[in-house]
């Protein structure tokens, strides 16, 4: 039997190649071939990343796996920018839900402003916290 060794550290490789092999299964279930991953980003003038979004579409969903904007930026409108972009991205991929997670110290508020739903919570995600499915119907 094959020894099976737990490894820590980045391994983006690694994430790639599970990602899309999950994805052939996926669509292959569902018929839905459609899947796309998206980004979008500010950048300073010397061309640092200031804030930026990423994520993908698929059968009619769009998914936000990251939303980040540096501290000095928050506050200004800059994530609902990005959020709004996004948005109209994916209803230009016919997508008819936005799905993302927040933890409860990240930005509840922010995502409940901007009309998505709590639908789910998972408790002690990390210990002592929360985490935060929200939806919003386009």
């Amino acid at each position: 039997m094959a020894t099976i060794t737990v490894r820590t550290g980045d391994a983006p490789d690694l994430e790639s190649f599970l990602a899309q092999r999950i994805y052939e299964y996926n669509a292959a279930a569902t018929g839905y071939h459609d899947g796309e991953s998206f980004s979008a980003v500010h950048q300073n003038e010397s061309g640092s990343i200031e804030a930026g979004i990423y994520g993908f579409t698929w059968g009619g969903c769009c998914f936000v796996s990251y939303l980040w904007v540096a501290e000095a930026l928050r506050r200004q409108g800059m994530g609902s920018e990005l959020l709004r972009a996004v948005e109209r991205h994916a209803r230009e991929k016919r997508c008819r839900l936005v799905l993302l997670s927040s933890h409860s110290f990240q930005a509840p508020v922010f995502y409940a402003r901007m009309g998505y739903e709590q639908i789910g919570r998972i408790n002690d995600y990390p210990v002592g916290h929360a985490d935060y499915l929200y939806a919003k119907r386009l």
